[in-house]
């Protein structure tokens, strides 16, 4: 299956961009999954194509209006699809949210301009999505990055066994990583690396692992110890809950 992408953006040109290089690229090209950027004016009002207005109630920066907004989702998003809104108030993007979209047919991204998007653009998406705690001139490259997390993880996009031990896979962060060579300035490989121990090298990168994130991602740790790793057969439920309640809203 091919995974659909279709990002809503006064800036289309902006993609592909580094999402058209590497392993993103070539998950593109063998099929994997395909990206369309629409240009939201399509969809303005007027003569001059408009998409934004000033804020009710006063203040700086404009606001992009809903009507261009909804008319997009309209002519873009499938019935399969998961709409998503970026914006700093969203759900924070973590690995597990990437594995659920990663099993979706269609995403559609919304980019937010200006001051944002006027709230009522919030009930026509399933998903809010932030990627940190900061704010962006634009929501394109929020967008890029989650589509560059999601990308990765379609079966095929790499080997299969680098998403399994990578950091977060397992709520921690990864162990560390040492290649040639063996002594470097003096600064030296662990000897259970070169051990040939295969139980022994899996127990101290656990170790390891679980060492790296106390120190860096304490936050992370006990949610480590107490969750399970991702299950692939489950990953839609999350997206599919979330369009159930505003479903329920909608008929309430």
């Amino acid at each position: 299956m091919t995974l659909r992408i279709d990002v809503i953006t006064i800036f289309p040109d902006l993609f592909p961009g580094p999402l058209g290089a590497s392993i993103s690229g070539r998950a593109m090209e063998r099929g994997l999954a395909e990206l369309n950027a629409h240009d939201l004016r399509e969809w303005g009002l007027g003569r001059h194509r408009s998409v934004d207005d000033y804020p009710y109630g006063g203040g700086a920066g404009m606001i992009m209006r809903p009507e261009p907004v909804a008319a997009a989702l309209r002519a873009v998003a499938s019935p399969s699809a998961t709409k998503i809104l970026l914006d700093p108030g969203g759900v924070t993007f973590q690995q597990t949210i990437a594995h659920e979209l990663a099993a979706a047919e269609h995403l559609v991204f919304v980019c937010p301009r200006y001051e944002g998007v006027d709230d009522r653009v919030r009930d026509m998406v399933d998903l809010e999505l932030s990627i940190g705690d900061y704010v962006l001139s634009n929501g394109e490259l929020a967008a890029m990055v989650v589509i560059d997390s999601v990308l990765r993880l379609l079966p095929g996009a790499i080997d299969a066994q680098s998403t399994v031990s990578e950091s977060f896979a397992d709520g921690l962060l990864e162990y560390p990583q040492y290649t040639r060579p063996a002594n470097f300035e003096g600064a030296t490989v662990p000897e259970i690396l070169l051990s040939g121990d295969h139980g022994a090298v899996d127990n101290w990168r656990r170790e390891q692992a679980q060492a790296r994130t106390q120190e860096r991602r304490p936050d992370l740790i006990e949610r480590a110890m107490y969750t399970p790793p991702p299950d692939p057969k489950n990953r839609k439920r999350s997206v599919r809950a979330r369009r159930g309640a505003r479903a329920k809203e909608e008929e309430g």
